[in-house]
């Protein structure tokens, strides 16, 4: 028995598709409070979660399919990648997604994606709340740095686990060093014999 990835805190419940009556549009606005935004910070692993808003519109789209459209905003503090001080960095995200009655199912073992990814099968409810969690953990960034964090006098950042050699730059760039070698070695290599007579 494997265990299954926690779930995301829930903001709101999932709308039920069949309680979706009269085919009518519905404003959505998520605000959650601290103790959410601690848990959501915990769960995408951020140091904090300072602030979140979506604020969204639910409308059908023809006779069965709806479509999401809106704004998320958001502050994530993370460790600055350099000195680990906190860095806050402001998320502004378009939210659309469209969600689709009849999607065709994949066929066979091959399983092909879709070239638009706003478009998701309609379900038998409509988790809004797990596609911010989503929008908001794609547009986190990567890596921060802190205003005026510089890397060492080498220009690298050496990480290793405890007890190991950090990796240098040259380590971690195996083509290049073979690139280098290659070059000294053709270099070094003696001038080729002059022909007989």
């Amino acid at each position: 028995m494997t265990d299954q990835p926690p779930a995301p805190p829930s903001m709101m419940p999932p709308l039920k598709v069949a309680q979706l009556g009269g085919r009518a549009s519905r404003a959505i606005a998520l605000v959650p409070d601290a103790e959410t935004r601690a848990a959501l910070a915990s769960f995408l692993g951020l140091e904090a979660l300072r602030k979140f808003r979506l604020e969204a519109t639910l409308r059908p789209l023809g006779k069965s399919d709806w479509e999401l459209t809106g704004h998320l905003g958001a502050t994530v503090v993370q460790k600055c990648a350099v000195t680990l001080d906190p860095v806050s960095t402001r998320i502004d995200e378009q939210i659309h997604r469209q969600f689709i009655a009849d999607l065709p199912e994949p066929d066979g073992l091959e399983i092909e994606m879709p070239e638009d990814d706003t478009i998701e099968a309609l379900g038998s409810v409509i988790d809004i709340s797990g596609l911010a969690v989503e929008a908001l953990a794609l547009a986190i960034p990567a890596f921060v740095r802190a205003p005026g964090a510089e890397l060492s006098g080498t220009g690298t950042v050496a990480t290793a686990p405890e007890g190991a050699e950090p990796l240098s730059d040259t380590s971690r760039k195996p083509f290049a060093a073979l690139a280098a070698l290659r070059e000294r070695l053709s270099t070094d290599s003696p001038p080729d014999p002059e022909p007989k007579d």
